[in-house]
């Protein structure tokens, strides 16, 4: 499997922290050229790969960290996604409910990305909390996923494995997915707020 993030602000950061800590490849895209942040190479470990958006869409599993607007841009980089699996990382906290379209930002991500296997996950955690490495007092700490797609959540909770974390599959998008999104000037029940039980 190859991997993939896309964006590369505090989350994308944290995220490229925690393949580096188990010595795992990740590749990393921004709108900018990938020599404008290559130098990060030596801070976070030579499992940090700047490319390019074009090379990076290339992988099996993207994680989308950018923000939630930007999100169509991404998805016009393919004219399919069929075959890939997203991780969606983006938060809707601040936007308009009525410019989500839907009960859940999820929804409207998968619908942008179109033929992909989208999971959301990994977006409970604030970056800070998310760069540190999961072990903590005996125990790991958690991740939420949801996906409409069983095998995709699970695939997905695997490499959440091998990152050292906790999965916790909470169900569909619909479902659970709408307890771990920000949603206009609401947070979902388990985000952020509860991160004090995890630590």
């Amino acid at each position: 499997m190859s991997y993939a993030i896309i964006g590369f602000g505090k989350i994308g950061r944290a995220l490229a922290e925690a393949f580096a800590r188990k010595g795992i490849e990740v590749s990393v895209a921004t709108t900018r050229d990938p020599e404008s942040f290559a130098a990060d190479t030596a801070t976070i470990g030579p499992e940090f790969i700047p490319t390019t958006m074009a090379e990076a869409v290339k992988a099996d599993v993207i994680f989308l960290a950018v923000r939630l607007e930007a999100h169509p841009d991404v998805a016009k980089e393919l004219p399919s996604w069929q075959g890939k699996t997203i991780v969606d990382v983006t938060n809707a906290y601040g936007v308009p409910v009525e410019e989500l379209g839907g009960p859940s930002s999820a929804k409207v991500v998968a619908q942008a990305f179109t033929g992909g296997r989208l999971v959301k996950g990994f977006n409970h955690l604030g970056a800070s909390v998310l760069a540190q490495d999961p072990a903590v007092n005996g125990g790991r700490r958690v991740v939420f996923l949801s996906s409409d797609d069983e095998a995709a959540a699970t695939e997905i909770g695997a490499l959440a494995e091998t990152l050292g974390f906790a999965p916790i599959k909470l169900g569909k998008l619909s479902e659970g997915g709408l307890l771990v999104q920000g949603r206009g000037d609401t947070w979902g029940q388990l985000i952020f707020k509860d991160l004090i039980k995890f630590d």
